[in-house]
């Protein structure tokens, strides 16, 4: 999003309601709600450019590809 290289955890407030909407069972569509409105409303930015919804699905795909149990990505 490009800030990472000045502000490492400048994302880090959206891990934990990111990870209690996937393990609650969130789909593409409010993940992407999600991020879209925490980029616009929380760091103020345009998310057209972002794509929140590519955003979402990329994570989506990582958490369908991790076991939940464990935390530990399969093979």
């Amino acid at each position: 999003m490009g800030v990472a290289d000045d502000v490492q955890d400048e994302y880090d407030c959206m891990l934990a309601p990111l990870l209690q909407r996937l393990g609650s069972g969130a789909g593409r569509t409010e993940i992407g709600e999600f991020l879209r409105h925490e980029l616009e409303d929380h760091f103020g930015l345009d998310p057209l450019g972002l794509r929140p919804e590519a955003m979402a699905s990329r994570v989506m795909a990582w958490w369908t590809s991790t076991d939940p149990a464990d935390g530990v990505a399969s093979a």
